[in-house]
């Protein structure tokens, strides 16, 4: 159920059935000079709305903006601060819990460090202070080691490459802007740099010649198989 095309009835009758909310993450960021700026948006709520017929919950609108710490001076990315993002999150869960969920799913798009790291501080402090109540904090991407790599043909491949070009050539094909060049961030580990572009100008991880739209429609397929999955392992618990 898609929580913003359903009335106050709608809603009703549907925590009746469920107690489980998703609520999607994005990001409003740079992928390359091919790539939307909102594709992480774009990917996580097309695999929810996939998976949507066949899921046992509530599917809120996307949280559309992110920590983006490695892109944030490219040029279209517009981000928030990891504390910004932990109170966003501990707002709609709390006012959420006030109307009867029980069961969270916070699913980001978007893999930044810094980002999922927020979600699951959230996530921590809430379940502490939130009695009965279940959540789990993840990117998609962090729970699909496998699958991607049987996707991929590109050797580590992330973000604006192969799989994230491919999903939105499935998608939205008429967002697509040619083709970046193969690409991978060089930051001189460990440290952590300011001029952030000089170490990734072109802001692509891979290589999106190889994307197909045949690639992005099994990935979006697996991703609602996957949160089909970690619905199901929630209701265990």
């Amino acid at each position: 159920m898609l929580l913003y095309e359903i009335t106050m009835r709608d809603f009703k009758k549907g925590l009746k059935k469920t107690k489980t909310l998703i609520i999607p993450y994005g990001t409003c960021e740079a992928h390359g000079l091919h790539l939307p700026l909102g594709t992480d948006t774009l990917i996580i709520t097309s695999a929810l709305n996939h998976a949507s017929s066949t899921l046992n919950a509530f599917i809120a609108p996307p949280v559309h903006y992110g920590v983006c710490t490695s892109t944030g001076q490219h040029p279209g990315t517009v981000g928030i601060t990891p504390r910004t993002l932990r109170l966003i999150t501990k707002d709609l869960v709390e006012d959420a819990y006030k109307k009867g969920f029980r069961n969270f799913l916070l699913i980001s798009g978007h893999g930044g460090g810094a980002h999922v790291s927020a979600m699951k501080e959230a996530a921590e402090a809430l379940v502490q202070s939130l009695p009965r109540v279940k959540i789990a904090a993840f990117s998609i991407y962090g729970v699909m080691g496998k699958e991607l790599a049987e996707l991929a043909e590109t050797e580590d491949d992330s973000h604006a490459g192969e799989l994230e070009t491919s999903a939105v050539l499935y998608l939205a094909p008429r967002l697509v802007k040619g083709r970046s060049k193969k690409e991978y961030p060089n930051f001189p580990q460990p440290f952590i740099v300011k001029d952030k572009i000089k170490y990734w100008p072109g802001a692509v991880w891979g290589d999106p010649s190889k994307a197909s739209a045949q690639k992005g429609k099994a990935l979006i397929e697996t991703m609602a198989k996957k949160v089909r999955e970690i619905i199901k392992q929630m209701e265990r618990l």
